[in-house]
């Protein structure tokens, strides 16, 4: 029964945690709850003991003493399976505008609750995703925790392959779904709550700049059996069914559990009782492939994931378990390059016997192309060279017959530009490719906007097209290398190579030169004779305006607030200046003319990066100096091309070790 309401407004949130012998790890979260930022008078804090004989209710009973936001509840049914029973106790109980469940052995960091209610209301979502940290190494999901999501779902996010009921959910929501835990279960008990709620959800959230929900260290529990992962299945196919439409959606939600449930008891087969696997397992798994995977998914499979369900789905048990059994050796099988087509050579491939399809087989889509970004600098007024290595994974490329291609493709645009690349002889994996501003799109300049940069790699009349420069050097800065290039007789044209967030792809952001930049820096080189004094060198835009009557002076801006300014001269059309004095760690940007700069746009995927990152400077010329006489050297780096009219110029510490690695050619 619910207890009786508190005076007060009701809470934001109730903290659910279900405990059972969780001894010493139920005082730690419990009171990383009480600790929360967000204020006990708005939590309600909600303790159901299942039955615990290790001093558990005790420990719980004295924390509830000081605390009049925790209640302990004592389970009058203890359930002897999983957490759901108990959790649906906390549940009845719940008066919160939201509820979070927090395990026995986890913890919630101080301000999680704060942030993700923040998220909630301001975006009026149903469930908000804190990131998740392990003290162990245990895996925990990274890729939905990239980067922050206002408002996402389920078919735009990562967000359904954390099932886990660790999340702040929408009371409201959970009601009107009548959502409660399977009790029976033992294990995967609150994967089928929270894919309903994901379904259902007017909108998800993540929170994935804070650490909101630390996991307690691995106990070592022993892995379910096939049994136990088949009741667990069978709730989640059913619960997958139910909320969501035939068609491709329903496709891309049950992908997932027949690549994440599905398959891997199937690879589990072997370890069980031949006899139960026949009678029992077997027949129950191939009803759920019959009714749950459509031909439209069965293509999106691996050809090991393929071969095991189309075997499944033709009740071909005995053909189905000779697979699994041996699996790892025919793993190791070659290919077949065949009419455009690569296909696996497994035993059974075109075995009359097997009467298997070649589509099981077919791994054209699934080669990994093996590519990566060495370099891209400027070479001449407007060609960005670009140097990287690249391959079909396990097919041989011929320099002369597979030439590759750098693939420009405009966002928001049909258009695409194709570039050939120079492979070398010594290597064929080895390319480099001149993209020429100017004259890029058949002779004429690229057009103004955000081209997205792709790599068509080729083998043996195989192609394999994939996004270029998410893996690239540690110490390669694309962001330095920004440059107003001649774009056509009489035009210039503002060219921004950058990389994208969070996956880090190459991209080249075009746009019209900006007005009113009085010069721009073709040089930064350090003084021969004073270790301390930066000479920065340029011209007046446009090239021949004559410096009679311009006074000009340089300013050196620090991030915290301190300016210096600095004298101009010019010498046969150059101007230099010294470094300001006494820098110290930061970053220095110059605005020449005493403009005060203008700060590049935050990257959301449309545009460059904000902050400078750590890299090579684009120009060579002693980008680097120790300074002072500190046991760890500094170094000072010009970040050419920062802004339209800026340079910038970081001081830090020296990474020794990257440093090494990068003298010893390691990165």
């Amino acid at each position: 029964m619910p207890r009786n309401h508190r005076p007060g407004p009701p809470p934001r949130v109730s903290v659910i945690v279900p405990a059972r012998d969780a001894m010493p790890g139920i005082t730690r979260a419990v009171t990383s709850a009480m600790e929360q930022t967000l204020g006990l008078s708005r939590l309600d804090i909600i303790a159901v003991d299942d039955g615990s004989a290790d001093g558990t209710a005790e420990e719980l009973d004295r924390l509830a003493a000081d605390c009049p936001s925790l209640h302990v509840v004592r389970d009058p049914h203890p359930c002897r399976g999983g957490a759901g029973g108990p959790r649906n106790t906390g549940l009845a109980r719940a008066t919160g505008d939201f509820v979070f469940f927090l395990d026995a052995d986890a913890r919630l960091a101080p301000d999680a609750l704060r942030r993700m209610v923040a998220m909630a209301d301001q975006n009026g979502t149903d469930v908000v995703l804190g990131k998740m940290v392990s003290p162990d190494g245990r895996g925990v999901p990274k890729a939905v925790f990239r980067h922050n999501q206002l408002r996402t779902d389920v078919h735009s996010s990562h967000a359904y392959a954390s099932l886990e009921p660790c999340k702040l959910f929408r009371r409201s929501l959970i009601e009107r779904l009548r959502l409660r835990f399977p009790a029976h279960l033992r294990h995967g008990e609150g994967k089928p709550f929270t894919a309903a709620a994901y379904l259902n959800a007017s909108g998800i959230s993540v929170v994935a700049d804070y650490d909101c929900y630390h996991l307690g260290p691995n106990p070592g529990r022993t892995a379910p059996g096939l049994a136990e992962r088949v009741e667990a299945m069978r709730p989640l196919f059913e619960t997958a069914a139910r909320h969501t439409r035939t068609g491709t959606r329903r496709d891309a939600v049950m992908r997932h559990h027949i690549r994440r449930e599905l398959c891997p008891a199937l690879r589990a087969l072997p370890r069980e009782d031949e006899t139960e696997v026949r009678e029992r397992f077997l027949p129950e798994l191939r009803r759920w492939a019959l009714a749950h995977c459509s031909d439209a998914l069965f293509q999106t499979l691996t050809a090991p994931e393929r071969l095991m369900v189309h075997l499944l789905r033709t009740g071909r048990f005995e053909d189905l378990l000779s697979v699994v059994r041996n699996a790892k050796r025919d793993a190791r099988c070659g290919h077949l390059v065949e009419k455009g087509s690569v296909y696996w050579l497994h035993p059974f491939f075109r075995d009359p016997d097997a009467e298997v399809p070649d589509a099981c087989f077919d791994v054209t889509d699934r080669l990994p192309v093996r590519h990566h970004l060495a370099g891209a600098g400027w070479h001449g007024r407007s060609t960005l060279r670009v140097r990287g290595r690249a391959a079909i994974d396990g097919l041989a490329a011929d320099p002369e017959e597979d030439r590759a291609e750098l693939v420009l493709r405009r966002r928001e645009a049909r258009d695409e530009v194709r570039i050939p690349v120079d492979a070398t002889a010594e290597d064929p994996a080895r390319f480099e490719a001149d993209v020429d501003i100017a004259t890029a799109d058949g002779g004429t300049p690229l057009r103004p906007g955000v081209w997205d940069v792709f790599l068509d790699v080729r083998a043996q009349g195989i192609s394999r097209t994939v996004r270029f420069g998410g893996r690239h050097d540690d110490l390669l800065d694309i962001g330095t290398a920004r440059r107003v290039v001649a774009a056509g007789p009489g035009l210039r044209a503002r060219v921004t190579p950058y990389f994208t967030s969070p996956y880090r792809n190459l991209s080249l952001d075009i746009g019209p030169a900006p007005r009113g930049a009085p010069c721009e820096v073709t040089e930064a080189v350090w003084h021969p004779a004073d270790k301390g004094t930066l000479v920065v060198a340029g011209r007046l835009l446009p090239p021949g305006t004559p410096a009679r009557g311009r006074v000009l002076r340089l300013r050196a801006e620090h991030t915290d607030g301190r300016v210096h300014d600095h004298p101009v001269r010019f010498a046969a059309g150059i101007r230099r200046a010294p470094s300001p004095p006494g820098c110290r760690c930061g970053t220095w940007a110059r605005p020449v003319d005493g403009d005060a700069g203008r700060r590049r746009p935050g990257d959301d995927g449309q545009g460059p990066a904000r902050r400078a990152r750590r890299g090579r400077a684009a120009a060579r010329p002693a980008a680097r100096r120790p300074l002072g006489a500190a046991r760890r050297p500094y170094y000072a780096k010009p970040l050419m091309g920062r802004g339209e009219v800026t340079l910038e110029l970081r001081v830090a510490p020296v990474r020794l070790l990257a440093a090494v690695r990068n003298r010893l050619g390691l990165n």
